[in-house]
């Protein structure tokens, strides 16, 4: 019998991690992809033996996202379950104080990054039956939020881009979702050198292994948005009701 398998990105922190050990330990092999060599190691040796296959690269690089994927496959017969495009950044603080080449990062990773690991795994996904690609975006897709503009805008892409690719890809057997969350308790968020004075009124309510557990539903469900904790589900539902009213909201959540 085929083993289950799941490739990841960003496995080496956080999210990508979490999820990771979710899955290796319920038997799947995981292809766990990061651009930190040291990382994807000391995952590997936390996990079941056998269960990760490390992958080190640059998931903006077209090439290195061909051969990470290519890597993977050549220990999974070819088949490719679930594509899990978690890798990502942030960088909070006023637009004008955040470098112009911070904000083309944010965009080159969030953006770039997904599409072409998307690329990359297309085909995988397509040969197998039941295949899911599920992708990190954020509660922040739903409204701009306020020194997190550029992310913010760079997770409404991946909204979107899962949006319509869902309805593309359900031709090819594809199920497309989105996570959806507010602030995590990762690295990315606190080691962060500024804070989003949206981060100080909310503050930080979701783990990264409860973000995990929701991926493992997704890789088994239908849904196409997956939003996590109450924060995420009541933006969703009063940006839908007060539409572009909701500005007056948002100056208020981000401390304006």
């Amino acid at each position: 019998m085929r083993r289950k398998s799941i490739l990841i990105t960003g496995a080496g922190s956080g999210i990508g991690l979490e999820t990771a050990l979710l899955f290796a330990g319920k038997g799947w092999l995981v292809g766990a992809a990061d651009i930190d060599a040291a990382s994807v190691e000391r995952l590997a040796a936390r996990a079941p033996a056998g269960s990760i296959v490390p992958l080190v690269g640059d998931v903006t690089d077209r090439a290195a996202a061909t051969r990470m994927t290519d890597t993977f496959l050549e220990h999974t017969l070819g088949y490719l379950d679930v594509a899990f495009l978690s890798a990502g950044i942030l960088r909070m603080g006023p637009f004008v104080e955040i470098t112009p080449e911070d904000h083309a990062l944010i965009n080159r990773v969030n953006i770039d990054g997904i599409l072409t690991m998307i690329g990359a795994t297309f085909e995988a996904l397509k040969k197998t039956p039941d295949a899911h690609l599920i992708s990190m975006s954020s509660a922040s897709a739903e409204y701009g939020v306020p020194e997190l503009a550029v992310y913010a805008a760079s997770k409404a892409f991946v909204r979107s881009l899962t949006e319509g690719l869902a309805i593309e890809f359900a031709q090819h057997g594809i199920t497309v979702s989105a996570i959806t969350v507010a602030y995590v308790a990762t690295p990315m968020v606190h080691d962060a050198k500024v804070k989003s004075r949206s981060l100080q009124k909310l503050g930080v309510k979701i783990t990264p292994d409860r973000v995990a557990r929701t991926v493992w539903r997704a890789a088994h469900g239908r849904k196409l948005m997956w939003r996590i904790g109450l924060d995420a589900k009541v933006l969703n539902l009063v940006v839908r009701l007060f539409g572009d009213h909701f500005s007056i909201i948002a100056r208020r959540l981000g401390g304006y």
